[in-house]
């Protein structure tokens, strides 16, 4: 039995994507049922709720193997970290009692440097407490989304422009989610696995602003220029937007750790390296929703 968690989210729908056909038994945790395709409705077992509540947990982990575990995000909460563990906490209660063996986590990469770098600490937190229980785990570390990127549509139409608050010579690496969706299914339809480690899903390459600029100018047909906001700017702008100023602060942070080289701390490997990449993800997602 694998159950999977935020199956209509953005990774989570497509890790469940990439099982249905399985000859697994599958069970969701979601909190609105109705969001499930009709497909999907039909192939798994459905546990309604949210998956911070410890009775949910429990009726959901009751003779599960593994786990694909993601805490979504929630920009109104008041401490990354606390919310973070919010999740984590029923989580590894409900491990322990119903004798979960592998978990498979969306976290991030930093693991042994990150030091006040806002969302990227609390993942690594989470991490840590997961750990604690002995279950088999494995922490994808991944940089950032390029689907990140889709929230800034509306400046690339109207000024030509997108905006981040760190340097655009700076290059990092970049993964599309379908990746690690794939990279995602693959341990959760493997059961000879065990220990723990991280999984890095670091992209085919490294890329700064300037150069993903450059890339969608040329997929989109029209100039698109990358520039630097300061960090105060930035932080005002997604409050004002209704962002928590914990959760905004934590975003700044996380870029600062960007900036300070935290993402190039993980050595590129063969098996880091996925292969979806900007440029192609520009033409199949971003031109498309440009379109739009």
């Amino acid at each position: 039995m694998i159950v999977i968690t935020t199956p209509t989210g953005q990774i989570g729908r497509q890790v469940l994507d990439n099982i249905l056909d399985s000859a697994e038994a599958i069970r969701v945790i979601v909190r609105d049922p109705s969001r499930l395709a009709p497909r999907v409705r039909e192939r798994v077992e459905v546990v309604p709720g949210s998956h911070n509540d410890l009775g949910v947990l429990t009726e959901a982990f009751a003779g599960a193997d593994s786990v694909f575990w993601v805490v979504p995000p929630d920009p109104s909460a008041t401490s990354a970290e606390d919310y973070y563990l919010s999740f984590t906490r029923p989580l590894c209660e409900a491990i322990v009692s119903q004798g979960v063996r592998r978990v498979v986590g969306v976290s991030t990469l930093g693991r042994g440097v990150a030091e006040n770098a806002g969302q990227i600490s609390a993942a690594l937190a989470m991490d840590e407490l997961i750990e604690k229980t002995g279950v088999s785990y494995r922490a994808l570390e991944m940089p950032g989304f390029m689907e990140n990127m889709l929230r800034q549509i509306e400046p690339i139409k109207s000024q030509g422009a997108f905006f981040l608050p760190m340097s655009g010579d700076r290059k990092v690496p970049s993964c599309a989610t379908r990746d690690i969706a794939a990279v995602a299914a693959e341990l959760l339809l493997d059961d000879s696995w065990s220990g723990q480690e991280g999984v890095p899903v670091l992209g085919p390459e490294d890329l700064s602003a300037h150069d993903m600029a450059q890339i969608m100018s040329e997929v989109l047909e029209r100039p698109v220029r990358f520039q630097q906001v300061p960090g105060d700017a930035y932080k005002a702008t997604l409050i004002r937007h209704g962002m928590s100023e914990a959760w905004a602060q934590g975003l700044i942070d996380m870029t600062a750790a960007v900036e300070r080289g935290i993402y190039s701390a993980q050595p590129r490997t063969p098996r880091s390296t996925t292969p979806t990449s900007f440029r192609q993800w520009c033409e199949e997602v971003l031109k498309p929703a440009f379109s739009q």
